[in-house]
């Protein structure tokens, strides 16, 4: 398959513009989901565990497709990014996706979520595999050793701050609790700081601006998350520790 350069080009700087726009949006109000959801609203609402594994399934799914109908076979620098933005995916599509006690989202949320995982599956697979070209030795360049160290600690950070969310309330539990260990103890959205130093990790071993547009679709998406419910927690608990950020630690 032969790069399609203008479909690239657009779904790159389609990112980076709606990047921007999600922001202000979130600035003035709230996304609908988790504990900003109303249940009791009209219209369809979905799952927890079926909404997640729905709109993350195609980020995993389309640069798999891709591999699978691909005729020449990427060089070890190529594998190992493709793998490893897969390997995100495959965790947050068939384990996070199980293992969620979230609320359900409304339809709409869960669409849009699909359509921008199937946009950003088809912008990285079909670049990674199709358009960039890495020299022989990229596997051994500090830009793709160094991104891959970032990016797997902020999978660590993502993954061990799910599990603290996760056993935050026992059984039969409704009410929100204020979250302690690991880097809860710094930022209030210690899973979203995870997930955006693990995007800005892929985004520097890539080296590409379609992953570096991802990377700052993150920040613009779920760093205003953090700030609200940095917000929310201030408001609700007045023990509340004042020495944690929002997002990033020390500073915001």
């Amino acid at each position: 398959m032969h790069c399609q350069e203008n479909a690239i080009h657009y779904c790159t700087w389609g990112l980076i513009v709606g990047g921007f726009l999600y922001l202000l949006q979130q600035m003035n109000e709230h996304t609908a989901y988790g504990r900003y959801v109303n249940t009791k609203s009209p219209g369809i609402m979905v799952p927890a565990k079926a909404g997640w594994f729905i709109q993350e399934s195609p980020s995993f799914l389309v640069p798999v497709l891709f591999f699978l109908t691909t005729e020449s076979l990427p060089g070890i620098g190529k594998h190992v990014l493709l793998w490893t933005f897969c390997f995100h995916y495959f965790q947050r599509t068939f384990v996070f996706s199980m293992l969620t006690k979230g609320r359900p989202s409304p339809l709409y949320i869960v669409v849009c979520a699909t359509i921008f995982c199937s946009i950003n599956g088809y912008l990285q697979g079909h670049y990674m595999l199709h358009c960039t070209q890495y020299h022989s030795e990229w596997h051994r360049d500090a830009r793709f050793i160094t991104g891959l160290l970032i990016f797997f600690t902020g999978m660590a950070i993502n993954v061990h701050s799910d599990y603290i969310l996760r056993n935050l309330r026992k059984p039969g539990e409704v009410s929100y609790k204020i979250p302690r260990g690991g880097m809860f103890e710094l930022v209030s959205g210690a899973n979203f700081f995870g997930e955006i130093i693990e995007w800005c990790g892929y985004a520097v071993a890539c080296w590409s601006f379609p992953a570096f547009s991802f990377a700052l679709f993150t920040i613009c998406s779920i760093g205003p998350r953090a700030y609200h419910h940095h917000r929310y927690y201030l408001e609700k608990f007045k023990d509340y520790p004042k020495s944690r950020k929002a997002v990033i630690p020390f500073l915001l």
